[in-house]
């Protein structure tokens, strides 16, 4: 799993990414960042959790930990994209209370952006208001 976290991550955006370990080793991460562009947003950019630790709270934790850090900065809102094929980071991002954006495009009955990241690069739009 380190070989898909550039270390950039962690020197210019260490306050709201973070890794989960078992043992020494780790086993997920989540890599998020404060808005620039809008002053009440933050963005999810990747979160990964290895295979064997899914369904074990890892993700919610890390989220959790992500939802605490934007909330002391002043942030409310959370966005992050994934692609309309990934069921299993659909269905784990509407189950810890994401809302898909709506669009007029669909695929097995979810909304979609066409072409969001160049041609061919389809994303689900999501979004989360936390409350204060």
């Amino acid at each position: 799993m380190s070989d898909m976290l550039p270390k950039l991550f962690f020197v210019h955006f260490r306050d709201t990414s973070f890794i989960a370990e078992n043992q020494g080793e780790m086993i997920g991460f989540l890599i998020g960042f404060v808005s620039q562009t809008f002053p009440d947003e933050a963005y999810v950019h990747f979160l990964g959790v290895h295979p064997n630790f899914r369904k074990h709270g890892v993700g919610r934790m890390l989220y959790d930990r992500f939802f605490d850090a934007i909330r002391q900065r002043g942030r409310h809102v959370v966005r992050l994209v994934t692609s309309p094929v990934n069921k299993q980071s659909i269905a784990f991002h509407t189950h810890i209370g994401f809302q898909i954006e709506p669009q007029d495009t669909e695929l097995d009955g979810i909304p979609f952006y066409r072409n969001y990241d160049g041609l061919s690069n389809d994303r689900v739009l999501f979004v989360k208001r936390l409350p204060d």
